[in-house]
């Protein structure tokens, strides 16, 4: 059975859903590590109600390291000695080191909760996490009048935020009267679902790369779209 990490930065409501599913014998991986980025978050709590082991729920900050490099070594040693096969950032907040993704290259996803269209303009990015990807989204959508919708996306990690290829999205609808936190409730499901297929099709090694033919967003539109997501930022500044 693969092995599975899980790396989180917060309340961890999707690697709970995981490890649920992984529990209940839909997902067949064995849940064997989670790295937390920091102290007191809740998926910490989550991960040891789950059954986790102490000695394999670990906090790995990344502002106790001098250079990146040893943030990553760090993060590759506590894999290898658990054997891990695939690593799965949910609401992970670093940046994910370039030695890591070398050792585990093909074998990292993120969520992401809106639409990514890399290697172009899109809902990602550094700082583009939580309410302000969905704060990004209703304003877009609302300088535009674009009958516009948002996703939940599983992206394979690279050395850039969100810019790793596509393995997974979900559509989802916006409504007129759509608030921030209504969509965030919306979405927060439907990602929980598409991580835990895109893990059960990687066990079967069956992830294929998902491509737009037409731009998520039109060249005209991409001082709307800047705009959006520096007004999401200072609406939410803790994310």
């Amino acid at each position: 059975m693969l092995k599975l990490a899980l790396f989180i930065s917060g309340g961890g409501s999707t690697a709970e859903a995981v490890i649920v599913a992984c529990r209940k014998r839909i997902l067949k991986m064995s849940p064997s590590l989670v790295v937390a980025s920091k102290r007191g978050i809740g998926g910490i709590e989550k991960a040891h109600k789950l059954g986790m082991e102490k000695k394999d729920v670990i906090i790995v900050d990344p502002l106790r390291f001098a250079t990146h490099q040893s943030f990553g070594a760090k993060l590759i040693c506590e894999c290898q000695k658990r054997d891990i096969d695939i690593i799965g950032q949910f609401g992970w907040l670093p940046l994910t080191p370039p030695n890591l993704i070398s050792e585990y290259k093909g074998c990292i996803t993120n969520q992401h909760p809106g639409p990514l269209d890399p290697p172009r303009a899109d809902f990602g990015g550094r700082g583009m996490y939580g309410r302000r990807v969905h704060a990004a989204v209703i304003l877009y959508r609302r300088i535009t009048k674009k009958d516009f919708w948002t996703e939940a996306t599983c992206h394979l990690v690279n050395e850039q935020y969100d810019r790793g290829e596509i393995v997974g999205r979900s559509k989802i609808t916006i409504s007129q009267n759509e608030t921030v936190e209504s969509l965030q409730a919306k979405v927060l499901p439907l990602e929980h679902k598409l991580q835990i297929e895109i893990l059960k099709l990687f066990t079967k090694n069956k992830l294929k790369i998902l491509r737009r033919t037409k731009a998520l967003v039109d060249k005209k539109n991409l001082a709307v779209l800047k705009r959006a997501k520096e007004a999401a930022v200072c609406l939410y500044p803790s994310g």
